[in-house]
């Protein structure tokens, strides 16, 4: 079975490289973040005359996210229980759509598509902390709920956990980016340690400069000024099922691509 996950970055504009992908990749099932679509917008035809069954969760032209499945459906969830909305001061806070689960093939998968910090001192900062705490509240509930539980939760993170995650760390830190701050790595490394997830995808993946994510500006993805920051946590029962992980980096290159590549896990 063939778990894989991909921000496409709109799936309107890269609904023809998403179903040519699929059709090569013989991927069971796909996770997909930032589809920028509503749901009666949603291409739902490309997936189907592949054979997938697909959940879609989309409120505006922004965020957006998906599951599309060749191995069953089942029991479709969007949002995860006490996920934070965002507002600004002042403002209506407004639920995003950033996460949709279902069970495919007995595995719980949650795609994810976690906040931008945006800035340091950006009201965005504190509700990516905030979403990434009350997801791992979440997961360390239902593992404990079920300590074998096939629980995936994979998507595009928004956090680069290691200096070699991203091309330059000195020239994150000296810019004062985020992705790479102390909070956001240890919110994200809080799922390894208090909750018992695995990454991964890391073991198979750690050539130099094996990143997943390319800003289209300044050349990033020729000169390799890329991130590492698309990631599969699985739970420890459906860790021990995987045997094998890559990265796509094919679907980088080309016209139109996604800013990201697919990341593909394989389990018995």
């Amino acid at each position: 079975m063939r778990i894989a996950t991909w921000n496409v970055n709109s799936i309107r504009a890269r609904a023809d490289r998403v179903e040519a992908w699929l059709d090569r990749s013989d991927v069971d099932v796909l996770a997909i973040q930032e589809t920028k679509a509503k749901d009666e917008n949603f291409p739902f035809t490309v997936f189907e005359r592949l054979g997938y069954d697909v959940a879609h969760f989309g409120l505006n032209q922004w965020n957006g996210v998906a599951i599309a499945s060749r191995v069953g459906l089942d029991d479709v969830e969007r949002t995860f229980p006490g996920q934070p909305a965002f507002g600004k001061p002042g403002k209506e806070e407004i639920q995003e759509a950033r996460a949709i689960a279902a069970t495919c093939g007995g595995v719980r998968v949650w795609s994810l598509y976690v906040p931008n910090g945006r800035g340091l001192d950006d009201p965005h900062m504190a509700y990516k902390l905030e979403w990434l705490k009350v997801l791992r509240e979440n997961t360390q509930k239902w593992l404990a709920e079920d300590p074998e539980a096939q629980l995936a939760l994979v998507g595009d993170w928004n956090v680069a956990p290691q200096d070699d995650d991203v091309w330059d760390i000195d020239f994150f830190r000296e810019n004062q980016m985020t992705h790479v701050t102390e909070p956001e790595r240890a919110a994200f490394s809080s799922f390894m340690q208090d909750a018992g997830m695995t990454d991964v995808a890391r073991p198979y993946t750690q050539g130099e400069k094996d990143y997943t994510y390319w800003d289209y500006t300044s050349l990033r993805f020729p000169k390799n000024e890329g991130m590492r920051i698309d990631f599969q946590l699985y739970s420890p029962a459906l860790a021990e099922r995987v045997t094998g992980a890559r990265y796509d980096r094919e679907e980088r290159k080309g016209k139109g691509a996604s800013d990201h590549l697919p990341v593909v896990v394989e389990i018995e």
